[in-house]
């Protein structure tokens, strides 16, 4: 398949998804790959016979959408959220739920991929906000995807060097074990972490939290008005004084008001009522 005539396709289709041709501009190669290997697969001649196919067969919808999945990420990314992360949000959130006779910090990390973030957070949990906090209380996380697969290799915590490059050394070193090719992530820091498959166009976890991170996906990959739907929904669980964090190029819909800009810092947020 070319490029070109895929590209025509997504733009066409993606919409009729609640997806927006947009954010996949610079991505839409993976999704490509699996459209091809898809047509393949299905002995279909080309982009036009799957057209003809999709029209006609409707739970093959479904199965594109799946393959629209972007599953792109590393530790670290943003250094400058998890900077602030590490620094101020995580230390402040922890001193205010020891004050306020609180016994744990919780955290949803939506959209969370092969776990790269929700492992990120609980190691600058347990090296960096326990030293500072004095105190050993723990960081739950609620982990989401819609991929099984990612899931799974989530829940693995095996990693090749390239999705580490942006972690800082301190941590990678403190965090991980080498072997073979991989870099596992050590037991002490996989503790306290549920890797749930969950579709967030259609259910949220029932807990409330401290911190929601919802980063480099639905405010990218998701039509405007299917993102102030999830939106309204997320902050539904998330506690007033709570952070919200989205990826540093993206941007909230015009119409959210219950979220301020914490600090000047791109991409992280706080609930004001």
């Amino acid at each position: 398949m070319k490029n070109l005539g895929c590209a025509e396709f997504l733009q066409q289709y993606l919409p009729r998804l609640r997806f927006r041709w947009t954010g996949y501009r610079k991505v839409h190669g993976q999704v490509c790959k699996r459209l091809s290997r898809r047509i393949g697969a299905m002995g279909l001649s080309n982009l036009s016979a799957y057209k003809d196919y999709l029209e006609d067969h409707p739970e093959e919808w479904k199965i594109l959408d799946s393959m629209c999945q972007i599953t792109i990420s590393r530790f670290y990314r943003d250094r400058g959220i998890f900077d602030t992360l590490r620094s101020e949000i995580l230390p402040s959130l922890a001193r205010s739920i020891l004050r306020s006779g609180g016994d744990e910090l919780t955290c949803w990390s939506a959209g969370c991929c092969s776990g790269e973030e929700p492992y990120t957070l609980q190691i600058l949990w347990k090296i960096c906000v326990i030293p500072a906090i004095r105190h050993d209380l723990p960081l739950r996380i609620i982990a989401t995807d819609v991929n099984r697969d990612v899931l799974n290799r989530a829940r693995e915590g095996r990693y090749l060097e390239s999705n580490l490059r942006d972690l800082p050394k301190e941590l990678f070193h403190q965090a991980f074990t080498q072997c073979g090719k991989f870099f596992i992530v050590k037991k002490s820091f996989t503790e306290n972490i549920d890797f749930l498959e969950h579709d967030i166009r259609q259910q949220l976890p029932k807990k409330m939290f401290h911190l929601i991170l919802c980063r480099n996906f639905v405010f990218t990959y998701f039509e405007e008005a299917l993102q102030q739907e999830i939106l309204h929904a997320m902050l539904t669980r998330l506690y007033q004084k709570g952070i919200f964090t989205i990826g540093i190029h993206e941007k909230l819909p015009h119409s959210e008001r219950d979220l301020i800009q914490y600090n000047n810092s791109p991409g992280i947020y706080i609930k004001t009522k």
